[in-house]
């Protein structure tokens, strides 16, 4: 049997589970992992790859199908759902497997099975580990790590049952393409499905309760997107609620409750995209002092639970529920247990969201709404694709780039953007905000012509009223 007691135990090997240990290796610690099902965790596995190679290839799709805007010829564009869903699974293996690699590379061992917290040994922490209902072995270790992320939320009445009606696992290996689809939320995963199924040709009717798709995002920008998700032909319900959907041996029939209606609708498929609830269960929580609110477990600026020698990160511990932000707080979290004097708390409002639909969105920071209700005096600079020479030469002509500034310090509240590439192009500005950089500092920034990146040079100019291309 392999050694039993380490110094960090990490329960949970998803994008901040491996990166705590490997980070912890890094530091002298004897680090370890306890994995039940696949390394990397969701995001990797079915979440943020996979549904990117999907995306990627409705991507090509729609210009293949738009080659003669570009001079070109293609004739009978089609698609074979097997190899496309094949390609995604590829992806997403292949990078299991180097996160195997780089935890072997760092001596870091995994166990493959559930862990539990089980009491304590003397000064240390003790995790029983499980496998299929069976105990396989007893682990220690000084510090624990909670990082066992969350699952699809499911609503009463209007549950997944993997055929009819699908979480996000089932819509990445459909086994038939749809030729309806209803999307229940608007949030990142809901909005990325529905541009994904709508680019390859279904019929999709998205159904969001609150006033707007995009709900976390500027509401500029959300409306942007919304105007473009409807020229694209996806249907958009706001201020709506699916009251139940009734499986027949076509798909289902939902209703559908929008201005004061009720409306039956049928699909092939349901989607249900409403949020996610924490891993919270079987983790031997009871008779702790690890608090937890609405499925997520509570920590304080280090990621301690109320638990001596219990910590947790990630998605377990609620919004924003992205896997950078669970791998950052992995490392703040062993560097503080490490003792490093140069650790700083994170601030959630320097983390970029991105949401890759097409046209692609992105932010970071304060929206214009929010910079006002928490007293600034703003000034906001807008600039769009159209202004923008690499833009129009890419075909994508479409979306614009909008900043947010503290009026009185020259402060970048927040960045908001949407269009082409603008996922890639966010970073840019989440790292000024993290330098503390100032309207100033952009504006004498050089940016590279002809790019993109143009645009969020020219936004923060427009705030000052100094924007020349527009």
């Amino acid at each position: 049997m392999a050694d039993t007691q380490f110094d960090l135990i990490v329960v949970g090997g998803g994008p901040g589970g491996y990166v705590a240990a490997i980070r912890a290796a890094q530091l002298g610690m004897k680090a370890a992992v306890v994995e039940r099902e696949h390394l990397g965790g969701i995001c990797l596995n079915w979440g943020c790859i996979p549904t990117k190679a999907l995306l990627r290839t409705s991507e090509i799709y729609h210009y293949m199908q738009h080659a003669g805007d570009y001079g070109l010829s293609a004739k009978e564009v089609g698609f074979d759902l097997g190899k496309v869903v094949k390609r995604s699974r590829k992806v997403a293996g292949q990078l299991n497997g180097g996160v195997k690699h780089l935890l072997k590379k760092n001596k870091v061992p995994v166990f493959d099975g559930h862990g539990r917290l089980d009491g304590k040994a003397g000064d240390l922490r003790k995790i029983h580990l499980s496998k299929d209902g069976k105990a396989v072995a007893d682990l220690t270790a000084k510090n624990v790590i909670l990082a066992t992320g969350a699952r699809a939320r499911q609503l009463p009445g209007l549950e997944a049952d993997g055929k009819f009606v699908w979480t996000y696992k089932e819509a990445m290996v459909p086994e038939s393409f749809p030729k309806s689809l209803l999307v229940v939320g608007s949030g990142a995963i809901g909005i990325e499905f529905a541009s994904f199924y709508r680019t390859l040709g279904a019929e999709v009717t998205v159904v969001e309760v609150l006033p707007r798709v995009l709900p976390v995002e500027d509401e500029e920008i959300s409306g942007f997107a919304h105007k473009a998700f409807e020229k694209q032909g996806i249907k958009i319900l706001t201020d709506a609620t699916v009251k139940s959907l009734t499986r027949n041996p076509r798909g289902v029939i939902a209703t559908v409750q929008a201005n004061g209606k009720s409306e039956e609708i049928g699909f092939e498929r349901a989607i249900m995209a409403v949020g996610i609830v924490g891993n919270v269960e079987e983790l031997g929580l009871e008779g702790t002092a690890v608090q937890v609110d609405r499925s997520h477990v509570t920590t304080d600026e280090w990621m301690r639970t109320g638990e001596p020698g219990v910590y947790a990160i990630g998605d377990l511990t609620g919004p924003p529920w992205l896997a950078h932000k669970a791998s950052h707080e992995g490392v703040i979290c062993v560097e503080k247990i490490a003792g490093k004097n140069d650790v700083h708390p994170l601030d959630t409002k320097r983390i970029p969201g991105c949401t890759y639909c097409h046209p692609q969105v992105a932010s970071v920071g304060l929206t214009e709404a929010a910079a006002k209700e928490a007293g600034h005096d703003v000034k906001v600079g807008r600039f769009p694709f159209l202004g923008n020479g690499k833009a129009i030469a890419l075909g994508e002509a479409e979306g614009m780039v909008k900043t947010v500034f503290d009026s009185k310090t020259g402060e970048l509240l927040g960045a908001h953007m949407v269009g082409a590439e603008v996922t890639e192009l966010i970073q840019g500005y989440a790292v000024a905000m993290t330098l503390e950089t100032t309207e100033t500092d952009l504006m004498h920034t050089v940016f590279p012509h002809p790019t993109l990146s143009e645009m969020m040079h020219e936004s923060v100019l427009d705030a000052y009223g100094r924007a020349i291309h527009f």
